[in-house]
């Protein structure tokens, strides 16, 4: 998921602003009543055209962020205000950051898929553990985890690369994060990716595209990957499945495609091959990521969508991930992120029916592939 960057939540140094350039730019582009400023802020009261709001608008942020200023539109008490603040100076990570972190994250996924191809869940379980690097646990734990499920989070993190860059968005490769699999239990060998944005969101159009090219991205990947799993995979009966074993949660469309490929009968399940895992974290990651809280992906479509209102339906989300298997990353959310969205700088444009419409893809694809207990114990 992208980590959009907020200006609102910047601690703004006192600046000298040039009034002067300031005024020019935004006459150029929208007839202002009134000015106010402070030592940090300049506020102009403009009159808009509504046709024309989003192309002056673009025009202007482009031409400010050139020499070091922000805008924001918002529309209060019946007047629109254009606010103008000091664009912050942000030190960027080198590239040689995100390609160490991906070789490492390579290795931590293939190293639990070498573990996973031998029948352990973690390196504690591992009764010798030069076993992990012998090669063909090795080759197949590359081959069979590591590449499909990483193919799943590299697409889904170059769909919001590229989007970001269709909109003129400054933004980072993608950052991933290795974890060894130290876990009792469960491992995947990574908590995931993101990128992380250079310049504010400018609009809802903008802010939608970027949320919503992830999660598709990675979706259509997450497919494949999972029906060549699941046709990999073999049928179980519960009686095979030994008391206090761990079990991996069913989302609609995993349950769907399982039972279409294997005709599974009544009282049965499937032991997953590792490909059957990695599409299954792949459309779990897909659901996580389409969550409509915070700075989520999800978050940032349902704020494009539904404005301010937006708040209320994150707050519901953590309420009901409280309530499931989510309750962790609940607080996660609450306590890192918050469950409502800030806006974007041009927080005034509508969308078109199209990106409507691919909200309402985005919500099935959530509700097909969520997962509301996605592991528990087999109790017998």
């Amino acid at each position: 998921m992208p980590e959009p960057w907020n200006p609102f939540q910047t601690t703004y140094q006192t600046t000298n602003l040039d009034l002067e350039l300031l005024k020019r730019e935004v006459s150029q582009r929208f007839p202002f009543y009134d000015i106010k400023q402070n030592a940090s802020t300049v506020a102009f009261f403009c009159r808009i055209d509504q046709d024309l709001l989003e192309e002056k608008f673009n025009s202007l942020r482009k031409s400010l962020s050139e020499h070091g200023y922000i805008p924001i539109l918002r529309y209060e008490k019946g007047e629109h205000i254009i606010y103008i603040v000091k664009k912050p100076k942000r030190k960027e990570k080198p590239v040689w950051v995100n390609i160490v972190l991906f070789i490492a994250t390579i290795i931590t996924t293939t190293i639990t898929g070498s573990i996973l191809y031998m029948g352990q869940s973690d390196i504690w379980s591992m009764p010798n553990i030069a076993d992990v690097f012998y090669f063909k646990n090795i080759v197949n734990g590359a081959a069979l985890f590591a590449f499909p499920l990483m193919s799943i989070l590299f697409i889904h993190e170059m769909g919001h690369y590229f989007i970001s860059k269709k909109h003129g968005i400054k933004t980072s490769l993608p950052f991933f994060m290795p974890i060894p699999p130290i876990f009792q239990s469960f491992n995947i060998g990574t908590f995931g990716a993101l990128i992380s944005s250079r310049d504010p969101m400018p609009n809802k159009k903008a802010l939608f595209d970027i949320g919503i090219s992830g999660p598709i991205a990675g979706f259509i990947v997450a497919i494949p990957v999972t029906i060549i799993g699941i046709a990999t995979s073999e049928v179980v009966t519960m009686t095979e499945i030994s008391s206090g074993e761990i079990v991996l949660g069913n989302s609609f469309l995993f349950a769907f495609l399982s039972n279409m490929i294997l005709n599974i009968p009544p009282n049965a399940g499937i032991n997953m091959s590792l490909t059957a895992f990695a599409g299954w974290v792949g459309l779990l990651i897909t659901s996580i990521n389409l969550l409509p809280a915070g700075q989520l992906d999800g978050g940032h479509i349902f704020r494009a969508v539904f404005g301010e209102k937006q708040k209320y339906i994150g707050w519901l989300a953590v309420i009901i991930m409280i309530f499931t298997g989510w309750w962790f990353f609940a607080f996660i959310i609450i306590f890192l992120m918050g469950a409502s969205h800030p806006p974007p700088l041009n927080d005034d444009t509508k969308l078109d029916n199209g990106r409507k419409l691919l909200f309402i893809v985005a919500l099935i694809i959530l509700i097909l592939c969520f997962i509301p207990f996605p592991i528990s114990t087999y109790a017998g």
